[in-house]
């Protein structure tokens, strides 16, 4: 067997783990990550194809102009993703796929999708609790979808994370598990350690501004968002812990010592992932088109994206740094 080094996973040939047949867990796994993508690509394609399914009379996405449609493929494309990924994960070709080809795009679906596993149920517990958006209210405003597509989409959003979670574990485990092992061990250098402090003090500032918002704060924000709603408010809520939690993880690695390696591992992926990847969906959503025709968001409210999308890549070149010290060692 050739054992010459390969570059991109940082093991040999020879250390690689054996390709094998997913488990049935796996397979209903797979199965329900897929069947998860049809209520989003679906839309997503009868949109593209001309429809105005769940489109109500008078919104603006009746007619999308050259930047909804390019968002609409875009996103398609991104959610067809996950057929893709969950095929990697379980079929024995899998284990072959050069490292930074499938963490890259795991590392966009953790982001995107972790929030929303969080938020989303936290909407709909509000709503029972009856802290929601009220619907006369609701009602009142200009329509844009109808309330069926929310609801609908982002349950598949939520079961997709949960199951993509569910897949990648167990391969990550198995092709990377060494890496997990044990404690934090030595501090790493000096310069990672300035990297994890500065993504400390930025994702620190970050949550102070998200959770000012959370409570009712509306300082630097628009005139489309300044009635802040309590669904709104869980959404800011989350994007402060995910900043915090981002921090806290990338601190606790460049620190080293007897903590086990896997949960200052999963903080720095998870925060880190949420941070960068909503920091940008947001910063791309503003720097758009707006759906009402107005003003984008203030430049305060660009700056909290920029400094998630910071927090972000700040988490994962500790989290890199780590890894790279791990495989060395």
């Amino acid at each position: 067997m050739n054992t010459r080094e390969v570059q991109t996973s940082g093991v040999t040939d020879a250390q690689r783990p054996s390709p094998s047949r997913p488990g049935t867990g796996q397979r209903v796994l797979r199965a329900v990550a897929v069947v998860a993508t049809v209520p989003y690509v679906g839309l997503k394609a009868a949109w593209l194809a001309g429809s105005h399914l769940g489109i109500p009379e008078g919104s603006v996405l009746r007619e999308p102009g050259p930047f909804f449609v390019a968002a609409n493929s875009i996103t398609l494309a991104m959610d067809a993703c996950v057929i893709l990924l969950a095929l990697v994960l379980t079929r024995p070709w899998g284990i072959r796929v050069p490292a930074w080809l499938l963490t890259v795009p795991v590392f966009v679906a953790t982001g995107l999708l972790t929030p929303i596993v969080v938020a989303f149920p936290g909407q709909l517990l509000v709503r029972a609790l009856g802290l929601g958006t009220d619907p006369v209210a609701g009602a009142a405003r200009e329509p844009f979808l109808d309330s069926w597509v929310f609801m609908l989409v982002y349950t598949g959003f939520m079961v997709q994370g949960l199951a993509l979670a569910g897949l990648f574990v167990p391969y990550a485990r198995k092709r990377w598990g060494r890496l997990w092992q044990g404690v934090t061990g030595k501090r790493l250098p000096p310069s990672t350690g300035v990297v994890a402090a500065a993504a400390v003090a930025v994702g620190l500032a970050v949550a102070v501004v998200y959770g000012y918002w959370t409570f009712g704060g509306t300082a630097g924000l628009g005139a489309g968002t300044a009635d802040q709603s309590v669904d709104r408010a869980v959404v800011t809520a989350v994007d402060a812990i995910c900043a915090l939690v981002a921090g806290a993880g990338a601190l606790l690695l460049a620190r080293g010592g007897t903590i086990p390696a896997r949960w200052p591992l999963g903080l720095a992926w998870i925060g880190g992932a949420a941070s960068l990847s909503w920091g940008a969906w947001m910063t791309i959503a503003a720097l758009g088109p707006q759906l009402d025709g107005g003003e984008g968001p203030p430049a305060a409210a660009l700056l909290i994206y920029s400094g998630q999308m910071i927090t972000g890549l700040l988490a994962g070149t500790v989290l890199i740094r780590f890894l790279s010290a791990r495989r060395r060692a």
